[in-house]
Protein backbone atom coordinates (compact mmCIF):
# COMPACT_ATOMS: atom_id res chain seq x y z
CA UNK A 1 0.00 0.00 0.00
CA UNK A 2 0.99 3.66 -0.08
CA UNK A 3 1.39 6.27 2.62
CA UNK A 4 0.00 9.76 1.93
CA UNK A 5 1.43 12.55 4.07
CA UNK A 6 -0.29 15.93 4.28
CA UNK A 7 2.74 17.54 5.85
CA UNK A 8 4.97 20.54 6.33
CA UNK A 9 8.22 21.19 4.48
CA UNK A 10 10.70 23.49 6.24
CA UNK A 11 14.21 24.77 6.06
CA UNK A 12 15.69 23.96 9.47
CA UNK A 13 18.39 26.35 10.66
CA UNK A 14 20.14 24.56 13.53
CA UNK A 15 22.28 26.61 15.89
CA UNK A 16 24.69 24.93 18.33
CA UNK A 17 24.32 26.73 21.68
CA UNK A 18 26.19 26.49 25.00
CA UNK A 19 22.75 26.47 26.63
CA UNK A 20 19.21 27.38 25.62
CA UNK A 21 18.75 31.16 25.82
CA UNK A 22 16.72 32.65 28.66
CA UNK A 23 14.19 35.46 28.08
CA UNK A 24 16.07 38.67 27.19
CA UNK A 25 19.40 36.89 26.83
CA UNK A 26 21.66 37.45 23.81
CA UNK A 27 23.75 34.35 23.21
CA UNK A 28 26.32 33.59 20.51
CA UNK A 29 25.93 30.30 18.63
CA UNK A 30 28.91 28.03 18.21
CA UNK A 31 27.79 26.69 14.84
CA UNK A 32 25.08 26.73 12.16
CA UNK A 33 23.78 23.99 9.87
CA UNK A 34 20.90 24.04 7.38
CA UNK A 35 18.75 20.92 6.97
CA UNK A 36 15.58 19.81 5.27
CA UNK A 37 12.93 19.66 8.00
CA UNK A 38 9.34 20.15 9.01
CA UNK A 39 7.43 17.41 10.80
CA UNK A 40 5.84 16.40 7.52
CA UNK A 41 9.08 16.15 5.55
CA UNK A 42 10.72 14.28 8.44
CA UNK A 43 7.94 11.69 8.49
CA UNK A 44 7.98 11.29 4.72
CA UNK A 45 11.73 10.67 4.69
CA UNK A 46 11.51 8.32 7.67
CA UNK A 47 8.73 6.22 6.15
CA UNK A 48 10.52 6.12 2.79
CA UNK A 49 13.81 5.06 4.37
CA UNK A 50 11.90 2.44 6.33
CA UNK A 51 10.69 0.94 3.06
CA UNK A 52 7.30 2.44 2.16
CA UNK A 53 6.00 4.24 -0.90
CA UNK A 54 5.30 7.78 0.32
CA UNK A 55 3.38 10.53 -1.47
CA UNK A 56 3.86 13.96 0.08
CA UNK A 57 1.11 16.59 -0.10
CA UNK A 58 2.52 20.02 0.74
CA UNK A 59 3.75 23.37 -0.51
CA UNK A 60 6.89 25.49 -0.73
CA UNK A 61 7.75 28.96 -1.99
CA UNK A 62 10.18 29.86 -4.77
CA UNK A 63 12.92 29.64 -2.14
CA UNK A 64 12.09 26.00 -1.41
CA UNK A 65 12.78 24.24 -4.70
CA UNK A 66 15.91 22.71 -3.14
CA UNK A 67 13.75 21.08 -0.44
CA UNK A 68 11.44 19.46 -2.98
CA UNK A 69 14.43 18.21 -4.98
CA UNK A 70 15.96 16.75 -1.84
CA UNK A 71 12.73 14.96 -0.91
CA UNK A 72 12.64 13.49 -4.41
CA UNK A 73 16.29 12.44 -4.12
CA UNK A 74 15.37 10.54 -0.95
CA UNK A 75 12.65 8.65 -2.85
CA UNK A 76 9.56 10.59 -1.77
CA UNK A 77 6.87 11.15 -4.43
CA UNK A 78 6.57 14.96 -4.71
CA UNK A 79 3.93 15.18 -7.44
CA UNK A 80 1.51 16.84 -5.01
CA UNK A 81 3.91 19.45 -3.59
CA UNK A 82 2.80 22.89 -4.85
CA UNK A 83 5.09 25.84 -5.62
CA UNK A 84 3.54 29.06 -4.26
CA UNK A 85 4.38 32.76 -3.95
CA UNK A 86 4.35 32.47 -0.13
CA UNK A 87 7.82 31.86 1.37
CA UNK A 88 8.75 28.35 2.39
CA UNK A 89 8.23 27.49 6.04
CA UNK A 90 11.31 27.47 8.20
CA UNK A 91 12.42 26.73 11.73
CA UNK A 92 15.11 28.29 13.89
CA UNK A 93 16.36 25.52 16.17
CA UNK A 94 18.68 26.05 19.12
CA UNK A 95 20.34 22.88 20.41
CA UNK A 96 22.31 22.86 23.66
CA UNK A 97 25.22 20.63 24.67
CA UNK A 98 22.86 18.07 26.22
CA UNK A 99 20.83 17.70 23.03
CA UNK A 100 17.77 19.60 24.24
CA UNK A 101 16.22 22.03 21.79
CA UNK A 102 14.17 25.22 21.44
CA UNK A 103 12.32 25.87 18.17
CA UNK A 104 10.84 28.98 16.52
CA UNK A 105 8.60 28.01 13.62
CA UNK A 106 7.41 30.12 10.66
CA UNK A 107 4.63 28.19 8.83
CA UNK A 108 4.83 29.99 5.47
CA UNK A 109 3.58 27.97 2.49
CA UNK A 110 2.66 25.06 4.77
CA UNK A 111 -0.56 26.91 5.67
CA UNK A 112 -1.51 27.65 2.04
CA UNK A 113 -2.49 24.18 0.79
CA UNK A 114 -5.65 23.91 -1.34
CA UNK A 115 -8.58 21.54 -1.61
CA UNK A 116 -7.64 20.98 -5.26
CA UNK A 117 -4.34 19.47 -4.07
CA UNK A 118 -6.18 17.13 -1.74
CA UNK A 119 -8.62 16.11 -4.46
CA UNK A 120 -5.82 15.26 -6.88
CA UNK A 121 -3.88 13.27 -4.30
CA UNK A 122 -6.91 11.36 -2.99
CA UNK A 123 -7.95 10.50 -6.54
CA UNK A 124 -4.81 8.35 -6.70
CA UNK A 125 -5.29 6.76 -3.26
CA UNK A 126 -6.77 3.33 -2.63
CA UNK A 127 -8.70 1.96 0.36
CA UNK A 128 -6.24 0.69 2.94
CA UNK A 129 -3.60 3.30 2.18
CA UNK A 130 -2.40 5.29 5.20
CA UNK A 131 -2.99 9.05 5.52
CA UNK A 132 -0.88 10.84 8.11
CA UNK A 133 -1.39 14.43 9.29
CA UNK A 134 0.39 16.77 11.71
CA UNK A 135 -0.49 20.19 13.09
CA UNK A 136 1.83 22.19 10.81
CA UNK A 137 -0.47 22.61 7.78
CA UNK A 138 -3.98 23.82 7.05
CA UNK A 139 -6.81 21.52 5.85
CA UNK A 140 -6.21 18.89 8.55
CA UNK A 141 -9.88 18.26 9.39
CA UNK A 142 -10.90 18.34 5.73
CA UNK A 143 -8.21 15.82 4.82
CA UNK A 144 -9.08 13.54 7.72
CA UNK A 145 -12.75 13.53 6.77
CA UNK A 146 -12.06 12.86 3.09
CA UNK A 147 -9.47 10.23 3.90
CA UNK A 148 -11.88 8.37 6.15
CA UNK A 149 -14.61 8.50 3.48
CA UNK A 150 -12.09 7.14 0.95
CA UNK A 151 -11.33 4.17 3.18
CA UNK A 152 -7.84 5.30 4.16
CA UNK A 153 -6.33 4.53 7.56
CA UNK A 154 -6.14 8.02 9.05
CA UNK A 155 -3.33 8.82 11.51
CA UNK A 156 -2.74 12.08 13.36
CA UNK A 157 0.59 12.93 14.95
CA UNK A 158 -0.60 15.54 17.45
CA UNK A 159 2.26 18.00 17.28
CA UNK A 160 2.71 20.88 17.66
CA UNK A 161 -0.07 20.13 20.12
CA UNK A 162 -3.35 22.01 20.08
CA UNK A 163 -6.38 20.44 21.77
CA UNK A 164 -8.86 22.05 19.36
CA UNK A 165 -6.94 20.77 16.32
CA UNK A 166 -6.93 17.24 17.73
CA UNK A 167 -10.65 17.36 18.51
CA UNK A 168 -11.42 18.56 14.98
CA UNK A 169 -9.89 15.42 13.44
CA UNK A 170 -10.75 12.99 16.24
CA UNK A 171 -14.03 11.66 14.75
CA UNK A 172 -12.16 10.52 11.63
CA UNK A 173 -9.07 8.96 13.20
CA UNK A 174 -7.95 5.34 13.21
CA UNK A 175 -4.62 6.13 14.81
CA UNK A 176 -3.41 8.86 17.18
CA UNK A 177 0.20 9.45 18.25
CA UNK A 178 1.05 11.94 21.00
CA UNK A 179 3.42 12.31 23.92
CA UNK A 180 2.74 11.98 27.63
CA UNK A 181 2.17 15.69 28.26
CA UNK A 182 -0.08 16.02 25.22
CA UNK A 183 -2.13 13.00 26.33
CA UNK A 184 -2.80 14.69 29.66
CA UNK A 185 -3.70 17.99 27.95
CA UNK A 186 -6.13 16.14 25.68
CA UNK A 187 -7.68 14.38 28.69
CA UNK A 188 -8.23 17.75 30.35
CA UNK A 189 -9.81 19.14 27.16
CA UNK A 190 -12.09 16.17 26.45
CA UNK A 191 -12.60 14.55 29.85
CA UNK A 192 -11.59 11.23 28.27
CA UNK A 193 -8.62 8.94 28.74
CA UNK A 194 -6.75 7.77 25.60
CA UNK A 195 -8.61 4.46 25.78
CA UNK A 196 -11.98 6.25 25.71
CA UNK A 197 -11.37 8.51 22.70
CA UNK A 198 -12.92 6.11 20.20
CA UNK A 199 -9.65 5.73 18.28
CA UNK A 200 -8.62 2.19 17.36
CA UNK A 201 -4.89 2.68 17.99
CA UNK A 202 -3.29 5.22 20.30
CA UNK A 203 0.46 5.47 20.89
CA UNK A 204 1.79 7.63 23.71
CA UNK A 205 5.52 8.32 23.52
CA UNK A 206 7.15 8.44 26.94
CA UNK A 207 10.62 9.82 26.21
CA UNK A 208 13.34 7.89 28.01
CA UNK A 209 10.69 5.44 29.27
CA UNK A 210 9.79 4.29 25.75
CA UNK A 211 6.30 4.22 24.24
CA UNK A 212 2.87 2.77 25.05
CA UNK A 213 0.21 1.44 22.68
CA UNK A 214 -3.42 1.43 23.80
CA UNK A 215 -5.91 -0.68 21.88
CA UNK A 216 -9.04 1.45 21.69
CA UNK A 217 -11.26 -1.59 21.19
CA UNK A 218 -10.03 -3.89 23.95
CA UNK A 219 -8.18 -1.46 26.21
CA UNK A 220 -5.08 -3.68 26.06
CA UNK A 221 -1.82 -1.88 26.77
CA UNK A 222 1.55 -2.66 25.17
CA UNK A 223 4.72 -1.03 26.51
CA UNK A 224 7.89 -0.87 24.44
CA UNK A 225 11.02 0.29 26.31
CA UNK A 226 13.41 2.96 25.07
CA UNK A 227 16.96 1.98 24.18
CA UNK A 228 19.93 3.37 26.17
CA UNK A 229 21.78 5.96 24.08
CA UNK A 230 23.53 9.27 24.67
CA UNK A 231 21.48 11.93 22.92
CA UNK A 232 23.22 14.74 21.06
CA UNK A 233 20.09 16.17 19.35
CA UNK A 234 16.47 15.18 20.01
CA UNK A 235 15.12 17.16 17.01
CA UNK A 236 13.14 14.93 14.65
CA UNK A 237 13.28 11.84 16.84
CA UNK A 238 9.51 11.74 17.35
CA UNK A 239 8.91 12.21 13.63
CA UNK A 240 11.33 9.40 12.89
CA UNK A 241 9.48 7.15 15.34
CA UNK A 242 6.12 7.98 13.73
CA UNK A 243 7.36 7.44 10.18
CA UNK A 244 8.88 4.10 11.11
CA UNK A 245 5.79 2.88 12.99
CA UNK A 246 3.50 3.67 10.06
CA UNK A 247 5.87 2.16 7.52
CA UNK A 248 6.25 -1.00 9.55
CA UNK A 249 2.47 -1.39 9.83
CA UNK A 250 2.20 -0.66 6.10
CA UNK A 251 4.71 -3.47 5.51
CA UNK A 252 2.60 -5.87 7.56
CA UNK A 253 4.45 -5.96 10.88
CA UNK A 254 2.55 -6.40 14.13
CA UNK A 255 2.11 -3.38 16.40
CA UNK A 256 4.71 -4.77 18.83
CA UNK A 257 7.29 -5.30 16.09
CA UNK A 258 6.47 -1.95 14.47
CA UNK A 259 7.00 -0.09 17.74
CA UNK A 260 10.21 -1.99 18.47
CA UNK A 261 11.63 -1.07 15.06
CA UNK A 262 10.52 2.54 15.50
CA UNK A 263 12.14 2.67 18.95
CA UNK A 264 15.44 1.59 17.42
CA UNK A 265 15.13 4.21 14.68
CA UNK A 266 14.31 6.95 17.19
CA UNK A 267 17.20 5.94 19.43
CA UNK A 268 19.64 6.04 16.53
CA UNK A 269 18.25 9.38 15.37
CA UNK A 270 19.03 11.17 18.67
CA UNK A 271 22.71 10.25 18.28
CA UNK A 272 22.84 12.40 15.12
CA UNK A 273 22.70 16.15 14.61
CA UNK A 274 20.08 17.31 12.11
CA UNK A 275 16.60 16.51 10.89
CA UNK A 276 15.32 14.85 7.69
CA UNK A 277 18.77 14.60 6.10
CA UNK A 278 20.14 12.35 8.86
CA UNK A 279 17.17 10.03 9.45
CA UNK A 280 18.55 6.46 9.44
CA UNK A 281 17.75 3.84 6.82
CA UNK A 282 16.13 0.54 7.76
CA UNK A 283 19.46 -1.23 7.22
CA UNK A 284 21.21 1.20 9.56
CA UNK A 285 18.47 0.60 12.16
CA UNK A 286 18.85 -3.16 11.83
CA UNK A 287 22.66 -2.99 12.10
CA UNK A 288 22.77 -0.55 15.03
CA UNK A 289 24.28 -1.82 18.28
CA UNK A 290 22.61 -0.60 21.47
Amino acid sequence: MALLNLGSINADMVYAMPHLPAPGETLAAGGLQKFLGGKGANMSVAATRAGSEVKHIGAVGADGVWAVERLADYGVDVEHVARLDTPTGHAIIAVDRDGENLIILYPGANRELTMAQLDRAFAQAAPGDILVLQNETNLQAEAAERGKAKGLRVCYAAAPFNAEAVQAVLPHLDFLILNEVEAEQLRQATGKTPADLGVRDVIITLGAKGARHIDGASGAVLDVPALPVTAVDTTGAGDTFTGYVLSALDRGLSMADAMAEAARAGALMVTRRGTADVIPTRQEVADAQF
